[in-house]
């Protein structure tokens, strides 16, 4: 199968012609950590000071939150990133959300989600989760699925941008990189491979190889 990128420097294309659009969609990978740290921050304090919940309440809504956060990871990428709409306007949308990722992915200031897109997401699936859940457990829930998405960004940049030793990180890296560089319908999980495995779309034992060298080369 032939490469799925175009330019394996860190470089971009312009996404809009005005200057202001442009320059929101283009952010330094931190940016999400300044933004949602602070209000895990605050979801954890409101659920343990507010609602007094006691700390092993707290603790399983967040690995709750966190679990939950990894399939609609698995969700959005599979699904929605990487929707193949029909229609001129649809692939242009598709292309802004994510193609161009694939096309650029070591553009270091499109890794990461920028706040003015992954907030308005965040809200409605705060909203989501309150109505199914109730006032009492979203507080912490919330926190661990933001402490999930947090994780996901970081991850995500970290496997384009950082060199890798350990061999936990070595094979998520690999797996992403063949998603992008052998087959991009396969290897949606970013930040983990576990709900591929669960719904197979992992890839072949015999191409856990090789694909690292050759994204870097």
């Amino acid at each position: 199968m032939p490469k799925n990128y175009i330019s394996n420097k860190d470089e971009t294309v312009r996404l809009f012609e005005n200057d202001f659009l442009e320059s929101l969609s283009r952010v330094h990978w931190t940016l999400p950590l300044w933004v949602y740290i602070p209000i895990i921050i605050v979801l954890l304090y409101r659920g343990f000071f507010i609602i007094n919940l006691s700390v092993s309440e707290s603790v399983l809504l967040v690995i709750y939150g966190l679990i939950i956060w990894t399939f609609t990871e698995y969700i959005l990428h599979r699904f929605v990133f990487h929707y193949n709409p029909k229609s001129r306007l649809g692939k242009r949308i598709h292309f802004l959300i994510h193609g161009v990722h694939h096309d650029y992915p070591k553009d270091s200031k499109r890794l990461v989600m920028p706040p003015t897109v992954s907030l308005p997401l965040a809200a409605s699936f705060y909203f989501l989760f309150n109505y199914l859940l109730g006032h009492q457990y979203i507080f912490p829930f919330f926190a661990g699925f933001l402490i999930g998405y947090l994780f996901y960004d970081t991850t995500h940049y970290a496997i384009h941008h950082f060199n890798m030793h350990n061999r936990f990180w070595l094979y998520i890296k690999n797996h992403h990189a063949k998603h992008h560089y052998q087959n991009p319908n396969l290897g949606y999980g970013v930040s983990q491979p576990t709900w591929d495995f669960i719904m197979g779309t992992s890839f072949p034992a015999k191409d856990e190889s090789g694909i690292i060298r050759e994204e870097e080369q």
